[in-house]
């Protein structure tokens, strides 16, 4: 396995969703992993590009099938990852990026270590309130719910590889994007990627 798999976490309102948008718009060797959930779908939300819709009898079928590389249940609804596919998409040399929680990025640090993860911040308290409402998705119950959330969510800031405060999202990007390619430049990586360069200099004639 070559490609990197990244782990990107942050409270609702981080601005993580737009960050991630922004990082595939710009560098195509990575990935989004399209997860599974439980949840009715948003105003505008495709099956099979913002996530995998599917019942919840469904997901604990899956689950019970050991199907997902992490699941848990967040605000009442299941999120699932499918395991298979990353492995898949690794194999080929594919970066992939998992837009999940702290919960679900703790079960994928377990199986895979290996793994580069990334926590999100938003500039400010006031900056995060004023991103939940701006949404105009969520009625004000939802969003005092998700600030409640907030310092449960912040408080596994520090199991993260990285943290990356997204106040301006141009700079926010060119710092995730230097997290992306230094992955790329692990040795471990390199290695498995350029074996055939790498005997070649070692044996010359």
């Amino acid at each position: 396995m070559s490609g990197s798999l990244f782990v990107i976490s942050a409270p609702s309102g981080a601005g993580k969703t737009s960050l991630v948008h922004a990082l595939l718009a710009t560098n195509p060797q990575i990935d989004l992993s399209v997860s599974y959930t439980t949840r009715a779908p948003r105003d505008g939300e495709q099956d099979g590009t913002a996530y995998h819709f599917v019942s919840r009898e469904t997901f604990l079928e899956m689950a019970g099938r050991g199907e997902f590389l992490e699941s848990a249940e967040v605000y009442g609804n299941f999120y699932g990852t499918s395991q298979s596919w990353i492995s898949q998409e690794n194999a080929k040399d594919r970066d992939i990026l998992l837009e999940i929680d702290w919960q679900g990025a703790a079960q994928v640090r377990r199986l895979f270590p290996e793994c580069i993860s990334i926590f999100i911040l938003p500039p400010s308290i006031a900056a995060l309130e004023q991103r939940l409402k701006g949404r105009g998705k969520d009625p004000d119950d939802v969003i005092a719910r998700r600030m409640a959330a907030v310092r449960e969510d912040v408080a596994h800031v520090a199991e993260f590889d990285y943290v990356i405060i997204n106040d301006d999202l141009n700079e926010a990007l060119k710092e995730f994007n230097a997290v992306v390619l230094a992955a790329r430049l692990r040795g471990a990586c390199q290695l498995s990627r350029h074996q055939t360069l790498i005997n070649q200099l070692q044996n010359p004639e």
